[in-house]
């Protein structure tokens, strides 16, 4: 049974999964900040790089697909240590396999645990931070995921000054992977044991209950809706990170600078509205702030498209930003609703979720080769538009204090 916390355990539990939403984000910014330096140091060219890429992202799709296993047998809180020393290894090895032995098959060792591990993660902190939102009675996810946004800041950051002082790739990964282990380590002592995160000890025959239970979520119809809200959500959001400035640079004929700026305007733009989200859905609801931003989205692409001139590109892009901002943490919030089946449900939700934010665009990528990049972008535009046909889905249920508004 869950023990009851004082409000110092409640802080420094929140804050520990603050802390490791910052870490994988600052994993992921680290790698992608060395991606040019890996390039030349293995002498392999743009296609082999996205192959790695590709390898990368399906390790993450299954790492997403076995959470649920592993919330089942070990629970969130050892888990989330698990994971975070293996992508940390991971880390290690890119650095080690790039500048120390020059070995290609090292490096993507490397990358397939800094993909497992993540992906893992990704669902283990998101069910921590659902248990967390229902012991505070409090919308807090948007704000766990700011904070993932401000790790990537942070590890693109830490990127540029570490390259600019001439470090090399070994010494940077390294240094940073060692980082995270120590994070872990202090970030997971302050997580409390949880039965709403399956932390408590398990026999085998109680595993399979638990596993029973865990798969039972994918036959629920809630799941699936609100897997549409955040699959047309997961595709704006990674959409816009893969394809926005080249959708500025080629689409609109702008310089490269100014694709650059596009994409910072909607990850200001997604990540202050994540900040604040918090206390508008509270206010006004989960559903009433995912239709609006929904249209906001809707909007935003739209005229991202059409803009005839710059400036209003950009006005597109912060609406894309502001309206992609909530649909990921409030569908996680939605399936985390009752905390005896958060854990299964908040599983399934993020693995829609992360397939499509992962998946999504290299299908874009795919379609755009024939009709043309922002004409591609209006699929997005109809898979926002069914994200706020489903919003529904993300009414609190019954007994449920978070996410209903008037607070």
């Amino acid at each position: 049974m869950d023990t009851t916390l004082t409000r110092s355990q409640y802080v420094r539990w929140r804050s520990a999964i603050f802390a490791i939403f910052l870490t994988s984000g600052l994993s992921i910014a680290t790698w992608a900040s060395r991606v040019p330096a890996i390039k030349d140091a293995l002498d392999i060219n743009r296609s082999e790089i996205g192959v790695l890429l590709l390898i990368g992202g399906i390790a993450s799709i299954l790492g997403l697909s076995v959470s649920s296993l592993v919330l089942a047998r070990l629970g969130a809180r050892r888990g989330m240590l698990v994971m975070m020393i293996t992508f940390a290894i991971g880390i290690a090895l890119i650095g080690i396999g790039t500048d120390l032995l020059g070995s290609l098959p090292l490096v993507l060792l490397g990358l397939v645990l800094w993909g497992f591990g993540n992906g893992c993660l990704d669902v283990m902190m998101n069910v921590e931070g659902a248990a967390i939102e229902a012991q505070s009675g409090k919308t807090i996810l948007p704000l766990f995921h700011a904070f993932f946004s401000f790790g990537t800041v942070l590890g693109a950051g830490l990127g540029v000054v570490l390259i600019s002082a001439g470090l090399s790739v070994v010494t940077h990964l390294v240094i940073v992977a060692a980082v995270m282990a120590v994070v872990a380590v202090v970030a997971v002592a302050h997580v409390p044991v949880r039965e709403a995160a399956q932390d408590e000890p398990v026999a085998h025959a109680g595993w399979r209950e638990r596993l029973s239970v865990a798969l039972s979520a994918w036959k629920e119809p809630r799941t699936y809706a609100l897997g549409v809200v955040m699959l047309g959500m997961a595709f704006a959001e990674g959409g816009a990170n893969d394809w926005l400035a080249l959708g500025v640079v080629e689409g609109h004929a702008a310089p490269e600078e100014l694709g650059a700026l596009g994409l910072t305007v909607f990850s200001v733009a997604m990540t202050v509205v994540r900040v604040f989200g918090g206390p508008l859905v509270d206010r006004f609801g989960r559903v009433a702030v995912l239709r609006v931003l929904s249209v906001a989205a809707t909007a935003g692409i739209l005229l991202f498209i059409l803009a005839p001139t710059l400036p209003l590109v950009c006005v597109g892009a912060a609406l894309w930003g502001i309206g992609a901002s909530l649909g990921f943490p409030l569908g996680m919030s939605a399936a985390g609703d009752d905390p005896a089946r958060a854990a299964a449900r908040v599983s399934a939700a993020a693995t829609i979720g992360y397939v499509a934010f992962l998946a999504g665009p290299p299908i874009l990528g795919l379609i755009s080769e024939h009709i043309g990049l922002l004409n591609t972008l209006f699929i997005v535009v109809a898979l926002v538009a069914a994200s706020g046909f489903f919003s529904a889905a993300a009414r609190p249920l019954p007994g449920t204090t978070v996410g209903s508004g008037h607070h």
